[in-house]
């Protein structure tokens, strides 16, 4: 195929543009951009075709920072016939057998909302046909590609597909997280998604569990703490102002009423230090980068506020000086990882993760 379709959040089209030319520069795979504003995807544009098919191979879904998801694209299919969408479509996806799953979609805009409910009614004619052309599975298959089908307007789609151990497992790449009553603010779903995004589902049990110790700066009034504490751990809860009365009551939070970048833990056996502070971000991967060359924890998940301009090589900036900094400290055993989460709005997530080949 000759498109890479991939989804971004609704305003930084260009951030994900940049993103994925430099990426697919370092493959020698040619090609341009076309994006508009707030459209929420890009498309990249090989300069040959089956191009794309080896994007989706090669690149790390898990590694780009601004999509959410992608796949390999056909051109755009323009102007299908109300009387007959699908033969168009079982033609464009002609070459493909036996994929796994269908998603019928569209971008994360209020516009191509409006289609979403021509997209559930679509989708199970679709399938049928699907099915009978041999192009999808009879029964859903984890293991197998999925097809793609993407409404960017009343019959105007991409369509395509992903690879199943290189996708978001969530349409558009979008997780639905519901909003506890009990957590004192919204930013809460920042760190559920963050858990759920870089700790594999398996790993919960060792990573994320129960008598863990732990620090969360900037935690006032407590999103992030709640996280912490609904899964049993203790928290060491650092900033000047005040904490939610229900999580103090839990008995599992000390409040530290002090500057989260002067604070030093009293007890070094921290496994999570979380942090969301509106601060530089530079400043912010400072103070992380300290704690990790002391040794203080061995995991941390913390958010960088992004910049208006040049979001894409600001950030790669930060990561990268981040890495050569450890190094040059002897932290040389870590996994760094960052992600535009759903969830985020002006901000990206970052993960780092000491030692890891020594296991839990």
């Amino acid at each position: 195929m000759i498109n890479l379709f991939l989804f971004c959040r609704a305003g930084y089209e260009k951030d994900c543009a940049a993103e994925i030319q430099h990426r697919a520069a370092a493959l020698d795979i040619g090609g341009f951009v076309k994006t508009n504003k707030n459209d929420a995807y890009v498309i990249f544009q090989c300069f040959k075709d089956g191009d794309a098919d080896i994007l989706v191979q090669k690149i790390k879904l898990n590694s780009l920072i601004f999509a959410r998801q992608m796949f390999a694209a056909t051109e755009l299919l323009k102007k299908l016939p109300e009387q007959d969408r699908i033969s168009p479509i079982l033609e464009a996806l002609s070459k493909i057998s036996y994929a796994g799953e269908l998603r019928v979609e569209t971008p994360d805009t209020n516009e191509a909302k409006e289609l979403s409910t021509f997209c559930r009614k679509f989708t199970v004619p679709l399938r049928q046909k699907l099915k009978k052309a041999g192009i999808l599975l009879e029964k859903e298959n984890p293991k197998r590609p999925i097809l793609h089908v993407c409404f960017v307007a009343p019959g105007t789609a991409y369509v395509g597909f992903s690879l199943s151990n290189n996708s978001s497992p969530y349409a558009c790449g979008i997780p639905r997280l519901k909003m506890p009553a009990e957590a004192p603010s919204r930013s809460t779903l920042k760190l559920d998604e963050a858990f759920i995004h870089f700790i594999p589902k398996d790993e919960h049990e060792t990573r994320l569990t129960s008598g863990m110790y732990t620090v969360d700066l900037g935690a006032c009034p407590g999103g992030w703490t709640y996280q912490l504490v609904r899964r049993g751990m203790f928290v060491a809860a650092v900033d000047n102002g005040a904490m939610d009365q229900g999580l103090m009551d839990t008995g599992q939070v000390k409040h530290y009423q002090a500057d989260g970048f002067r604070f030093e833990p009293p007890r070094k056996n921290i496994y999570w230090l979380v942090c969301d502070m509106i601060e530089k971000p530079s400043r912010v991967a400072e103070l992380i980068e300290a704690w990790a060359i002391n040794g203080w924890f061995k995991e941390a998940i913390f958010n960088l506020k992004l910049p208006m301009k040049s979001r894409y090589k600001d950030v790669s900036i930060i990561l990268e000086t981040m890495s050569e900094i450890l190094k040059e400290n002897d932290v040389k055993d870590f996994e760094l990882s960052c992600k535009h989460l759903y969830h985020d709005r002006d901000e990206v997530t970052v993960h780092l993760r000491l030692n890891p080949t020594k296991g839990f």
